[in-house]
């Protein structure tokens, strides 16, 4: 769940969701998709996703006729632009016949219903298990979520939730959406009932006491079988059940929102933001970019509203949001599916995670900030432009060995976390005054200076392939970044022979991963994890005042496998 109060009073954040590429190329995609949409090379999916409680114990003035009022004007407003959707059904709201006959009427061919995966009284009480919340939907972790379950409780509460489904609609749900879902009960589903989509929150630190942090940072991911929320490295240790990554999450400002803090603010594409979502020049900027920019991959975006929040506080944003991706729809712009149709869609093309890149070409107007992310089933990595200036703002890696312990065990507070293997963490090991990262650094007639330049250029080579040219203006040349699904490599090209290097710093007293820093690896462990972030070309040094370590080329060049983590 969101905390409402926090969302619509509290979030006054600046938001942008972009991928990569030109108009140009972008122009050429588009002629292809008016004549073959899903075969096009780099589609952009926009699913509507609106999910539904029955009740909102939090508000008295939020009764459950506010909470049918508003899904009813949420399907009025996606009629009236011809747009279909994903409805997911809390069981609390499953089970009331208002709900269940205003969704059966929706046409099935653009409309799906499916499961919202938080766990209501009326639930755990058809199952046969003692209901310990304070309301009849309580939205802590070990409460309200599969979590707080064990895994023999979790097979009762699905079968009960699955058995009514199919009794009302006729079928099994294709797609379940929640928060977070444990790797047992989407294994579960999966193998009995044949799910074919799941989605989860959005990369967040503490915001609602839900944490899930440094995985796949948009688009979808194939879970490991043992950690819902780690991209698995072989299908055979996959659950073949593509997790879309939910919200629209700001590129730029998300990652930094509430640094220094235990919390994390909220900036997404959620209708009911005053200032992103539910503002006409954020909306138009972002669904610009969307469209225009080249992918790699694909591009992927999560429209829609919980009702919890109510159609007064969402109404705007909706009117806003809905008419622009409909025409963007009709110029065959953007698809918008259901949930299940992108699944079955990511299934028949991927086999294992795809390589896919998001990035900020060409920020608001009054910011010159501009970044990429790249994820791959072997990790993900964050570039950030500030004043012209480059740092590596993130980088972590992902191991289909490392558990949750939520598979297996129960959840014992109100909160939870899920994470990956942090090599660089520019949120966790900051303060508002001391910003962590890997900066880019030359020595200009013996002395340090960042590293200027100006604008990156992305382009893809090849399949799966990011590289990113990024002119550089205090010396002469330009940087050259290439990604794929396990290698990174970086390389100034320049006539002449520059003294370049990194440098890693974060805040004092930091908690750090690292165990010992190597000439030739940095040792690890996170989480009882031992890993090792080693080049294979490429060095570490301690130079001391305040740098963490020191990054250098080998040869003009640092190059990272990153597919080979563990300890020798």
């Amino acid at each position: 769940m969101k905390n409402i109060i926090s969302k619509i009073f509290g979030a006054s954040f600046i938001i942008g969701l972009l991928c990569i590429g030109t108009l140009s190329s972008f122009r050429n995609q588009n002629k292809q998709k008016a004549t073959s949409p899903v075969d096009e090379p780099t589609p952009r999916i926009v699913n509507i996703v609106n999910f539904i409680r029955l009740l909102e114990p939090r508000d008295a003035a939020i009764t459950e006729d506010v909470l049918y009022q508003t899904v009813v004007k949420q399907v009025e407003i996606m009629k009236k632009y011809k747009l279909g959707g994903t409805f997911l059904l809390q069981y609390d709201a499953l089970i009331d016949p208002r709900y269940q006959k205003l969704l059966k009427a929706l046409p099935r061919d653009s409309f799906e219903i499916g499961a919202w995966w938080e766990i209501p009284q009326p639930q755990v009480e058809k199952a046969g298990l003692k209901w310990r919340g304070r309301y009849p939907w309580d939205w802590r972790a070990n409460i309200g979520f599969s979590t707080g379950y064990t895994p023999e409780e979790r097979e009762k509460l699905i079968d009960v939730y699955m058995a009514e489904f199919k009794r009302i609609f006729g079928y099994y749900p294709k797609s379940v959406g929640s928060w977070f879902i444990d790797s047992y009960s989407l294994n579960y589903m999966y193998q009995k009932y044949h799910i074919v989509a799941s989605s989860n929150c959005k990369d967040q630190y503490g915001t609602d006491g839900y944490t899930l942090w440094g995985g796949y940072w948009n688009q979808a991911y194939y879970p490991s079988k043992i950690n819902s929320y780690m991209p698995a490295q072989n299908e055979k240790n996959q659950i073949p059940v593509p997790i879309f990554r939910m919200l629209g999450s700001d590129p730029i400002r998300q990652y930094d929102t509430g640094l220094g803090t235990t919390r994390q603010g909220v900036v997404t594409l959620e209708p009911v933001y005053k200032f992103g979502g539910g503002d006409s020049a954020w909306v138009n900027w972002f669904l610009k970019s969307f469209t225009e920019d080249k992918c790699l991959g694909f591009n992927y975006t999560q429209a829609g509203q919980e009702n919890s929040f109510t159609w007064d506080a969402m109404a705007k944003g909706f009117e806003i949001q809905m008419p622009l991706l409909a025409r963007l729809r009709d110029e065959h712009k953007i698809r918008v599916e259901t949930m299940e149709t992108s699944g079955r869609w990511f299934k028949e093309k991927y086999k294992v995670t795809p390589a896919t890149s998001f990035a900020v070409s060409k920020d608001m107007e009054g910011s010159d900030l501009k970044t990429v992310w790249f994820n791959s089933r072997f990790y993900r990595i964050n570039m950030l432009w500030e004043n012209g200036t480059l740092r590596i703002r993130d980088l972590h890696l992902f191991d289909e060995s490392f558990p949750s312990v939520y598979t297996k065990q129960v959840a014992t507070s109100n909160e939870c976390s899920f994470f990956t293997l942090p090599v660089i963490d520019g949120y966790i090991w900051s303060k508002p005054d001391q910003i962590a990262g890997l900066r880019l650094k030359v020595l200009i007639d013996g002395q340090e200076v960042l590293v200027k330049g100006k604008d990156p250029v992305y382009s893809q080579t090849q399949a799966g392939h990011l590289h990113v040219t990024w002119p550089l203006t205090s010396v002469k040349g330009s940087f050259e970044m290439d990604m794929d699904e396990k290698r990174l490599k970086m390389k100034l090209v320049s006539d002449h022979a520059y003294t370049w290097y990194f440098d890693m710093t974060t805040a004092a007293n930091a908690k750090l991963p690292f165990e010992a820093i190597l000439d030739n690896q940095i040792a690890c462990s996170f989480e009882g994890m031992d890993y090792v972030f080693k080049p294979i070309r490429g060095s570490f040094s301690k130079p001391g005042n305040g740098v963490l370590f020191r990054l250098k080329p080998k040869m003009n060049t640092v190059l990272f496998d990153l597919s080979t983590i563990k300890k020798p």
